[in-house]
């Protein structure tokens, strides 16, 4: 396929989940897409970090699950600058196409840190639990995905990014939050006395 196809192709995935829209669903995406919303529940999850693995490993997980989300932010944000694809809500053929907009952000979109910051978190803290080898946390795993999926989908469903961007996005999380994990994991290891 080529470049123009593969465009082609993202746009008309792009507009085809935008395109579901109701009065409760745009209240339910819009509140999915803004970050400040979920800060209590990341104050809980980090609350539970220390009551389920102790203080130290506590510690380390939370700050390997703080290095993902700024790794993804920043990376994301480089991204955006270098590759300046815009974003759908500011490009003139989505909009001409029946893009239904909620809301406007900056002029670029590739990749989104939405998605990158929501998939990092999810696979970084999911793997932190695992830390505590006495339950495997999978409750807890499949909701922080599932949530991750809908802070990413609901980015699409706003207007602010493609599809592309968001798959990116996605991708590019899981390989930082697994890296931070992993060296959170390394860590631990090397500084907590093991009982």
């Amino acid at each position: 396929m080529t470049l123009d196809g593969i465009i082609g192709l993202d746009q008309q995935i792009t507009l085809f989940i935008n395109s579901f829209h109701t009065e409760w669903s745009d209240h339910i995406m819009k509140t999915f897409s803004h970050v400040q919303i979920w800060f209590p529940m990341y104050g809980v999850i980090a609350a539970l970090f220390f009551w389920r693995l102790g203080w130290k490993k506590g510690l380390i997980t939370l700050l390997t699950c703080v290095l993902c989300v700024v790794l993804c932010d920043q990376i994301a944000n480089a991204f955006k600058d270098g590759f300046a694809r815009l974003r759908p809500c500011n490009d003139k053929e989505m909009i001409a196409m029946g893009l239904h907009i909620l809301e406007k952000g900056g002029s670029y979109g590739f990749f989104s840190g939405h998605a990158a910051n929501s998939f990092g978190f999810a696979i970084c803290s999911t793997m932190g639990f695992r830390n505590d080898s006495r339950l495997k946390y999978r409750g807890y795993a499949a909701f922080i995905f599932i949530w991750a999926f809908f802070v990413s989908i609901s980015r699409i469903f706003v207007g602010k990014h493609f599809f592309g961007d968001v798959l990116v996005g996605a991708f590019a999380g899981l390989l930082f939050g697994y890296v931070c994990a992993l060296l959170g994991r390394f860590a631990i290891r090397k500084l907590v006395k093991q009982s």
